[in-house]
Formats: C-alpha cells, structure tokens, sequence
C-alpha cells in the first residue's frame, strides 16, 4: 500500500522514475567499445548491447502503456521498476556478452514509464503543479541522458563496464522503493484488454529486421538464411497493420495515422529516429577507436560521453527555436527546416573528422536538428487527432521513434562492421563516411516527405462571379 504523502514527494517521485529512462539510456552509446572489450566481442555484436534496448523499449512502451492504462498504473510502475533492475543486476554480473545483452533487453521496458508518470501526474496533481510537472518530466528524459552519459563513462572508466551496470541497477532500485512508498493508486477505471497478437507481431518483425540487418556483415548480402529471415519478418509486420486496423482494441491504433498532418508526424518519427541514432551510435565509437588504426582520437569513455553533452543541450535548445519558428511561420514548417539542420551535421560529420572539438560541434548542430523535430511531434498530432485520442496517437509517435532508434543502431553497426579489417581493430574511416552519407540522405528524405506531406491542403478554387 502507498503511504500518503505530499503533493512535493509526489513530484519528486515521478522526476526520478523518469530519471530511470535517462538511465537506461546514458548505459548504451559511450559504453559500446567497452562492452566488446570487457566481453571480447566485435563491436557489432556489442552493438546489440544498445540495439536490444531499443527493440524492447518499441514493443513494450504501447503494451506497458496499455497495462497501465486502468485500475493497476501503480502495480505495472513497480513491476516495470523491478524488472529494469533486474536486468540491470544481469547485465551488471561477468556472465558475457549474451547474459548482459539479456539484462539491457530487460532494462528495454523501462523506455515505457515516462508515459504512465505523465498520466499519474496530471490524474494526481492539480492546476500549475500538475503542469510543471509533466513539463519537467517531458525534459527530464533529454538533460538527463546529457549529463547521465559523461556520467556513466566515469563509473566506467573507474571501475570497469560492469560497475556502471551496477550503478543503472542502484538507481532503478531506489526509484522502486520511492515509488512503492509514495506513488497513489490510480482512480478507478475501466480495465482494458492487452492485444498480445498485436505486441508479438510487432515484435517479431521489427525483431526480425533489426536481425537480418545486424547479422548481414557475418551471414552475407546473399544469404539464403538473411533474406528468409528478412522476408518473415515483413510478412510479420504486413499481417500486424492488418490486425491492428481491424481489432477493436489495438495495441496501437494505426487509423490515428490517417491524415497528412498525422502522417508527416509519424514518417518524421521513424526517419529522424533512425538518422538520430546513426550518429549516436558512431560518434562514440570513433572518439573511443586507436589512432593508429586510421580513424580515431582514442579517448577515454568520459570524453565519449562528453562529446554526446552537446548534443543534449543543443537538444533542449532546438525545441524553444522550434516553438519560435512554428509562431512565425507555422507548424508545418518545423520539421522540414529541422530535417536540413540535421543534415548539415552530417555533411560536418563527413568533411570534418580530424581534431576532437569537431565531433563536440556535429553533436551540437544535430542536437539542434533533433530537438526541433522532437518538440514539432506534440503540436501537429494534438492538431490532428481529437482530444479523446491524443494519447493513443502520441503512442504511436513514440513506437516509431523507438523503432527507428532500434533500425539506427543495427545499421550503424552493419556499415561498420563492413569497414573493419578482416584481421579485426576497429572501422576504418571510409565507416564513418558511408554513414555520413546514409545520414545525409536519410534527412533529405525527411525534408521531402516532411515538406510534401506537411503543407496545408490547397483551398478549393471559387468560382467566378456571374456577369450581370
């Protein structure tokens, strides 16, 4: 039972849970390379230490959501809180790269709070409190994983991978016994029904695909096994949009995509996800990699988390422009002009990769581009869905986004791994520009798509006045 407590303590306690989610992932980019050292894996395989959490946190953000969405919020915010620390005591432990990849998978479902501290804040807080509140957590998740990820490269660099493990599972714990203390239990509400057809063809395709595409660098672009398994897993997610079109209690409800408005928001989302993490799943491998090996600055896991700092504070920054630019100029304008900012760092990403402070400034460019579009999604879903329906489709946003972060990080780790020697070490510099590339031409996509979908329907013309 949850002991009373004031309205304070309750903010308190749901900034933390939030905290938890910069938590579980400030553990991925920085701590790549020392994961594959401290396993002995290649850097791709450690990639999945990353790629896991993200596949996990797309399916399970809409079933948590669901889950909670009813008379057993609080029971699911502990059941969630006890698995994330679980699987932070399981990566934590030296059982090797399969066990720890198990724990991150687990940690996955953490990525699926922030939604239900939002819903708990603006059910038990009233007036300003409320809104500051579900403000703070909207922010909390950005400045946290910013400062999370210097931060975990420290514990990391002072007592190894592991102990930065045992950190995330110290905080997730204590988030558990703050929350059991004083999170309320939900008004009554009417219990909904959890569409596991749904959740296990969601996962199975986007599961599927995240695999064909980390595995192709070892099985081959010819595989037989590759492209089967490529092929299941679109079959997977085609027979997943038919069910949730048809079900009446979708895990997610694609017919909130419908519209241009809503489309531009949802194509958006999975595309900036994807490039998002092209450069964040690179940029600290690259500051970590040998010198000798032809690309590389050979820092320590500190200074990789500091090169991402930028870009959470750029972050922070791109989305009060944002807001400036929608005021100006509109809503719809947003996402195409974010969409070139964060194609300009990629263009800097692939011309400037000779001195440290130049990955400290394509950080900060893309964290400008980044934070804009992520401030965009909110006004043009609330504009384009009713109100009762607000939630369900900023799900849906946040599905893709996951699932594009997921997609970003399996195919950093494919260019890559193309690039390395045969003999092993680390990429050569000809990685780092294909992603360059891809990046570049995925936000020219972005732009496109964005910039087509996104205006305004033309008026219909009107006729001619008749002649007297």
């Amino acid at each position: 039972m949850a002991v009373p407590r004031s309205p304070r303590a309750l903010v308190a306690v749901l900034v933390f849970v939030g905290t938890v989610v910069a938590v579980i992932s400030s553990l991925g980019a920085p701590l790549v390379p020392a994961v594959a050292s401290a396993t002995g894996a290649s850097l791709p395989d450690a990639q999945w230490s990353l790629t896991a959490t993200l596949l996990v946190g797309a399916v399970a953000t809409p079933v948590v959501g669901r889950l909670g969405d009813g008379p057993h919020r609080r029971r699911v915010v502990l059941a969630v809180l006890a698995v994330v620390t679980l699987g932070g005591a399981l990566a934590a432990l030296p059982l090797g790269l399969g066990w720890l990849v198990a724990g991150r998978a687990l940690q996955g479902f953490g990525l699926g709070l922030t939604p239900l501290a939002i819903a708990t804040a603006r059910e038990a807080l009233t007036g300003d409190r409320s809104r500051s509140t579900i403000a703070a957590l909207s922010v909390t998740v950005v400045t946290g994983v910013g400062l999370g990820y210097p931060l975990a490269g420290l514990v990391a660099e002072l007592g190894g991978v592991h102990a930065a493990f045992w950190a995330g599972a110290a905080v997730s714990a204590a988030a558990l016994v703050a929350a059991a203390v004083v999170l309320p239990p939900p008004a009554a509400a009417p219990r909904r029904r959890l569409d596991v057809v749904g959740a296990l063809l969601l996962g199975a395709g986007v599961g599927g695909l995240l695999l064909a595409l980390g595995e192709a660098g070892t099985w081959g672009w010819t595989s037989p096994l590759l492209w089967g398994l490529a092929g299941a897993a679109v079959v997977a997610l085609v027979l997943w949009v038919l069910w949730e079109s048809r079900t009446p209690e979708p895990l997610v409800d694609l017919r909130l995509a419908r519209g241009r408005t809503a489309l531009t928001a949802h194509s958006a989302a999975l595309l900036v996800g994807l490039s998002n993490y092209l450069l964040l799943a690179a940029v600290p491998v690259l500051a970590q990699a040998p010198p000798a090996d032809g690309a590389g600055f050979g820092t320590s896991i500190v200074v990789a988390g500091l090169v991402l700092l930028p870009f959470s504070a750029a972050s922070v920054a791109g989305g009060r422009l944002a807001r400036l630019l929608a005021d100006r100029a509109g809503h719809a304008r947003v996402l195409p002009v974010a969409a070139v900012v964060q194609g300009v760092a990629f263009v800097l990403f692939a011309v400037l990769r000779t001195d440290l402070w130049q990955l400290f400034a394509v950080m900060a460019v893309a964290g400008l581009g980044v934070g804009a579009a992520f401030a965009a999604f909110p006004a043009l879903l609330v504009s384009a869905v009713p109100p009762s329906e607000t939630g369900s489709a900023t799900s849906l946003n946040q599905v893709l986004r996951y699932v594009g972060f997921a997609v970003g990080s399996a195919l950093t780790a494919t260019l890559l791994a193309a690039a390395t020697p045969g003999s092993g070490g680390s990429p050569g510099a000809a990685g780092y520009t294909t992603i360059a590339v891809v990046g570049a031409g995925v936000c020219v996509l972005t732009a496109v798509v964005t910039g087509l979908t996104g205006r305004p329907a033309a008026a219909p013309a009107r006729a001619p006045a008749a002649v007297r």
